[in-house]
């Protein structure tokens, strides 16, 4: 579906050049929704503006359904830009118009016969749940109805992917699960796929498959959500994990025993069992337990407790350890002198974006129509898969 080969951005400002995207590599697979999560600055927004070619690469290659963007036309990359739609943090609707008017744009830029996109709309709106506000304007709708138009519209014309840029971050809690399980759904339903950028570790355990975390412009560690939360190895994924249960860096865990400290992450089956008393039983060995907590994921629960072994005893703990990976236990030796603080990070400049260059945001206006549509293709038929 979509793959990229060694991504490389910079901006030239007075200042100097800023290095937005490094050597950015990744792949996403039909039907997945594929989530690159990093803190404001981390260079996700550029990198999801070089995907649709808003911004130009300046090496390395984007290969959509096997094309490189970078070497069509302009009039055939924007044929190609009709199959990826754009989900905003900010919805970007115009506010002159209806809900209604609002799906229909990019349908009417591409002159659709009206019977046509009355029936297509009126399928959107019936998937995103907003028949009942078929004639409303913006302003009347809430945060969450806004941006079920904004995906229903991003939907028009039957993408097969989707770019989400923060789509949930202006929302609240409960307004962005609702969300996310309609993406989800989306998915599920449309068979297409989703680029998912959010600085939420929430919304990738929530609903991604695959996550790229990234920081200061590079990919650092990419795995499935499953295996990320097993097994974190970059000091900026724990502390992104951590934001949603570890209180405290896991190094300093140390200070409430002389003993070595272990990370174990556990999954499926492993959660429900009682693995530590029967480790404990098994090898007559008194095991202490620090912290630890479970998360879940779309489909399944993933775990992981800190632990300290009695260091009198090394025989039995590395049989104790040894037993446990034969456990599928995913087993971590914690560093107590780790200085690293990933917590740690630039100062941000409120007005710019990620690549340093001021924010570029669409007003309802129509003024910057292209960004609004680059994820537009055409309306088959009146199925809702297109």
């Amino acid at each position: 579906m979509l793959e990229l080969r060694k991504i490389n951005k910079t901006f030239k400002t007075p200042e100097g050049s800023i290095e937005a995207v490094k050597d950015v590599s990744f792949t996403v697979e039909p039907g997945e929704i594929y989530g690159l999560i990093g803190l404001s600055g981390a260079g996700k927004s550029t990198l999801i503006r070089c995907i649709n070619m808003l911004e130009k690469p300046d090496s390395g290659q984007i290969l959509f359904e096997g094309e490189d963007l970078a070497l069509l036309s302009q009039k055939e990359l924007r044929k190609t830009r009709q199959q990826i739609g754009m989900i905003f943090q900010h919805f970007n609707l115009f506010e002159q118009k209806t809900v209604k008017e609002n799906i229909a744009y990019p349908l009417e830029l591409h002159d659709k016969d009206k019977s046509a996109i009355s029936k297509r709309v009126d399928e959107l709106l019936g998937f995103v749940e907003l028949t009942d506000k078929t004639n409303s304007y913006p302003s009347e709708l809430s945060g969450g109805q806004k941006q079920r138009v904004a995906i229903a519209r991003a939907l028009a014309t039957s993408p097969k992917l989707l770019l989400s840029d923060e789509g949930t971050s202006a929302l609240d809690p409960a307004t962005s699960i609702l969300i996310l399980d309609l993406l989800r759904r989306t998915v599920d339903e449309l068979k297409i796929s989703i680029v998912m950028i959010t600085h939420q570790m929430e919304v990738a355990r929530r609903i991604c498959d695959h996550v790229a975390v990234m920081e200061g412009g590079e990919i650092i560690e990419q795995n499935t959500v499953k295996g990320l939360f097993l097994e974190p190895k970059h000091p900026r994924t724990i502390a992104l994990i951590r934001s949603l249960d570890e209180e405290r860096p896991l190094s300093e865990l140390s200070a409430f025993s002389h003993d070595d400290v272990y990370r174990l992450g556990f999954a499926g089956g492993e959660v429900s069992r009682p693995l530590i008393s029967d480790v404990s039983r098994r090898f007559e060995i008194d095991i202490n337990l620090l912290a630890g907590d479970i998360n879940i994921l779309q489909d399944e629960q993933v775990g992981w407790l800190a632990v300290t072994f009695p260091e009198d005893d090394q025989e039995k703990v590395k049989l104790a350890l040894a037993y446990l990976e034969e456990k599928n236990v995913h087993i971590k030796k914690i560093d107590p002198n780790s200085t690293h603080n990933p917590e740690k990070t630039e100062p941000e400049t409120a007005s710019t974006s990620e690549s340093g260059l001021p924010d570029i945001e669409t007003d309802g206006s129509g003024d910057n129509s292209a960004a609004v549509t680059s994820g537009q293709s055409e309306a088959k038929g009146g199925d809702i898969n297109g």
